[in-house]
């Protein structure tokens, strides 16, 4: 793994434009802070995806299910990942039923010269999708077409496609499918946008409604602004809210089939990082974790990271110990509902920047990776994507 420099192409804001990935840059103030970056890339070797990468993503995913399966049985485990005490028993039915699952992303800290290591898995709601499978597989395309990329130069990269016949699997007939979204979050709104394209392509009617518009009929079931039902749903807002929002009572009686389903809330927690550690002690791809308050802690060392359960894009994350390293907390307001105690493991750092894999799951086999990069050690809201590729004649 090695951070190489690469030609911008002189159009990539039109290209990435026309296609609905308006979101590359950030303004900040009088400035805008570019979210896309392709002045560099991550080249990869084939064996770093297929003996690492790869493989990491698909174990994890795998002792994910089977912790599912514990933690919907037990409730003092439901109990300490903050669900909500009246919705375990539908949590657990969409479990027990088999609800599918579309996809999810791990994030690893990863260098090349060692197992990939698990900082968390973003289960429910994941986000960078649409750039990864799409804009950085023109990106590679073009670079190969003007031969500023050598032929035979891939991408571990099925993203796109793997996600296309998902929503065929899920919805092997077609039919109405709602798709929920903050219509005034940009970014959430293409990312969105993309899912609907997907779904029309495998024969799907997509209609977009606003999550906040999303209404109860007088017999409990949920409705659009038009008042046509809402019976299947692929919803980009997290289930730590919905299963606390005023309608969490009615989401067990209007059997409505959401995308993400309500089991993955146990998984989009941070406190499967502990319940992973116990239960797989000095797995080489997790790191150790303990519940905040846990005795056993201090193991970890004065040096460690502490993550709220619900935390997102690095929001409330905090190093703690060692002078001079830990970075300003984003504060979002998380931590009320508790947290876990990590590892220190920060990311290795390339030209002063410091990557994060995020390695995809769609239904249950990987589907490539997107590499997003930040000045310090934990990956803020602002961090930038940079494309990857795999290198050419590599044995």
């Amino acid at each position: 793994m090695r951070r190489i420099a690469v030609d911008p192409r002189g159009d990539w804001r039109e290209r990435a434009d026309a296609i609905g990935f308006v979101y590359h840059g950030t303004a900040v103030g009088d400035a805008i802070e570019p979210y896309w970056d392709e002045s560099a890339a991550y080249a990869f070797t084939l064996a770093e995806i297929e003996e690492d990468l790869e493989p990491a993503a698909e174990q994890m995913h795998a002792m994910c299910l089977e912790l599912v399966d514990e933690v919907v049985r037990d409730q003092q485990l439901m109990e300490r990942l903050a669900i909500p005490r009246e919705q375990w028993n539908y949590v657990a039915e969409t479990w027990r039923t088999r609800q599918p699952s579309l996809y999810g992303r791990f994030d690893f800290a990863y260098d090349g010269t060692g197992p990939a290591k698990l900082y968390e898995y973003n289960a429910d709601t994941p986000t960078s999708v649409f750039e990864c499978a799409t804009f950085q597989w023109m990106w590679l395309e073009d670079l190969l077409a003007s031969g500023a990329m050598p032929a035979g130069t891939d991408q571990f990269n099925s993203l796109f496609d793997k996600l296309r016949e998902r929503f065929r699997a899920l919805f092997p007939s077609g039919g109405f499918v709602h798709f929920a979204a903050d219509a005034t979050a940009i970014e959430d709104r293409q990312t969105v946008r993309f899912f609907e394209d997907l779904a029309s392509q495998v024969g799907i009617e997509p209609k977009f409604v606003e999550m906040k518009d999303i209404g109860l009929a007088a017999d409990g079931r949920f409705v659009d602004p038009e008042g046509f039902e809402v019976q299947a749903a692929f919803k980009l807002y997290p289930w730590e809210f919905m299963l606390r929002e005023p309608y969490a009572p009615n989401l067990s009686r209007a059997d409505v089939r959401w995308i993400e389903p309500a089991w993955k809330s146990i998984l989009s927690n941070k406190g499967i990082l502990p319940l992973l550690w116990q239960r797989h002690p000095g797995h080489p791809n997790l790191l150790p974790a303990y519940f905040d308050g846990d005795p056993a802690a201090t193991i970890l060392g004065p040096r460690h990271v502490r993550k709220p359960l619900f935390s997102r894009e690095g929001a409330n994350v905090e190093i703690v110990g060692g002078e001079g390293c830990t970075p300003a907390i984003l504060d979002q307001g998380y931590g009320a509902e508790g947290a876990i105690l990590q590892a220190y493991a920060p990311p290795p750092m390339f030209d002063g920047r410091y990557p994060v894999i995020g390695a995809w799951i769609v239904g249950n086999e990987a589907a490539g990776i997107g590499v997003r990069e930040d000045e310090t050690v934990v990956t803020r809201n602002m961090a930038r994507f940079v494309p990857h590729i795999i290198e050419a004649n590599d044995d």
